[in-house]
């Protein structure tokens, strides 16, 4: 049964259009940790966070009847690929962040997420990049770098901190990864929810052992916690699988370069944070890395 030919809409919209829809609401997510995580320690923070898209994904995935993975094995990779995409990388960034290190470090440990992505497709899943594709790999970089140049000048936080980042890194590399190897063949409904409860245990766990579990149920903080279920949880992460899925995995990867510039416009009109010409420079930089990958056919 021959699939369906695809529309110009279609292409656009797959090609432009929940790319570009998911670097916005992702790089929304340090609005969601710079008012939440003064009341609340970041483990703690995100199990309620977890707890809450799980049971709603659950709730989703039972009204319409979704299809859920018979196979154990199944249910085992998708729970390994909550807790590396949602348990590790973002419970490494808040960590992190609540350690000292401030988020334009953070950003840039975790921008090196496309070229790691790379390096380990090619082994993993047979993708092979491209002389032109390392071109925007490499610009992508530089222009993460010029766009926190600033903000790395205030400061690397402590030892520790830096570590989180780099668990972060590899959480969020190894997830996307894994994901695209194992369980692009899942309901978006039910697999997110396993995905989501996998994490929802990992970190509670990880409260329990290492935070005082302490919430201080400010409007800051209630607004910060729907703000991250509703537009990160639901929105940015399903999208990511969607575009994993449709896509190769460098690919979706280097779509991680536009979030940290990305950030930085929207922080300008919301929190005053402004940038300079280096920054604008870089930026410049994102979009045409982002441009090389993107354009360049991936061969198997």
């Amino acid at each position: 049964m021959s699939s369906r030919p695809k529309t110009p809409a279609t292409t656009v919209t797959t090609a432009v259009l929940m790319p570009a829809l998911f670097v916005f609401l992702w790089s929304t997510g340090f609005i969601g940790g710079k008012l939440g995580l003064p009341h609340a320690e970041p483990m703690t923070f995100l199990a309620i966070r977890f707890a809450i898209v799980a049971a709603g994904l659950t709730l989703v995935a039972l009204v319409f009847r979704a299809a859920w993975p018979r196979d154990w094995r199944q249910i085992a990779h998708l729970a390994v690929v909550g807790i590396l995409l949602h348990g590790l990388y973002l419970g490494g960034v808040f960590a992190a962040i609540h350690d000292g290190v401030e988020a334009g470090t953070s950003a840039l440990v975790v921008g090196i997420q496309p070229i790691l992505t790379a390096i380990l497709a090619s082994p993993v899943l047979g993708e092979r990049v491209t002389r032109r594709q390392w071109l925007g790999f490499l610009l992508g970089l530089s222009g993460v770098a010029l766009v926190v140049e600033q903000k790395l000048g205030l400061g690397l936080g402590t030892p520790f901190g830096m570590g989180l980042c780099v668990v972060a890194l590899f959480g969020i590399t190894l997830g996307t990864l894994y994901q695209k190897r194992f369980c692009t063949a899942m309901d978006l409904r039910s697999g997110n929810a396993i995905q989501f409860t996998a994490a929802f245990l990992m970190t509670t766990a990880m409260a329990f052992i290492f935070e005082t579990r302490v919430v201080n149920w400010t409007p800051e903080f209630m607004i910060a916690l729907a703000w991250l279920v509703i537009v990160l949880s639901f929105g940015a992460i399903t999208l990511l699988m969607v575009l994993i899925r449709q896509g190769a995995a460098s690919r979706v990867a280097s779509l991680f370069f536009l979030v940290p510039p990305s950030a930085a416009l929207i922080a300008w009109p919301l929190f005053g944070e402004t940038f300079g010409l280096v920054a604008i420079v870089g930026m410049a930089l994102v979009v045409i890395g982002v441009a090389l990958v993107n354009l360049s056919p991936v061969r198997r």
